[in-house]
């Protein structure tokens, strides 16, 4: 299977996609476009098939950390103010592909958008909200945990706050993500 990774088009067709996580699928077809759009709230990449179907999606936004929620061995030389980080929002992939390497694509292109912003205006690393079934999945690429406070979110379980240093995050390239 050949697959690329751009960012969402007004233009996409998005209701066929089905990740097995209702509130993913619910975010990508209600929210994805308008957050991306009409709000400015966050952008979302989608990987690609060669028939242009979309079989997974990433979504960003520029956020911010507090340097005390980092480990103290990782706040030597920061300034003590909020830092600069890219936030992956939700990942996920189409139940037909899982396990085929498509997650692995994007968050390789959410890596490259972080050297790009670190580049052009600072980002010291990738913040995820990870679901719990997910946290081992991050932990294979360097994410680790963050000690936070911890609130409800109604009916649904918080997600765990991971984070991802610059330094530890592969130069895949320079390019990013096509449009």
């Amino acid at each position: 299977m050949i697959v690329s990774v751009r960012r969402l088009r007004l233009s996409d067709d998005r209701s066929g996609f089905r990740s097995g996580q209702v509130d993913l699928d619910r975010f990508f077809l209600c929210f994805a476009g308008q957050n991306q759009f009409r709000h400015h709230l966050g952008t979302t990449y989608v990987a690609v098939d060669e028939d242009h179907l979309i079989v997974g999606f990433a979504t960003v936004s520029a956020s911010q950390i507090e340097v005390q929620d980092l480990p103290l061995a990782k706040t030597k030389r920061l300034p003590n103010y909020p830092l600069p980080v890219l936030r992956l929002a939700r990942l996920a992939i189409h139940d037909d592909v899982q396990g085929s390497g498509v997650g692995s694509m994007l968050l390789r292109a959410v890596f490259v958008l972080a050297h790009q912003m670190a580049r052009d205006y600072g980002c010291v690393g990738v913040l995820v909200d990870a679901k719990a079934e997910a946290v081992e999945y991050y932990k294979l690429f360097g994410f680790f945990e963050l000690s936070t406070v911890r609130g409800e979110l109604g009916d649904r379980p918080a997600p765990t706050i991971m984070f991802l240093e610059l330094g530890a995050i592969p130069k895949i390239s320079d390019a990013p993500p096509g449009d």
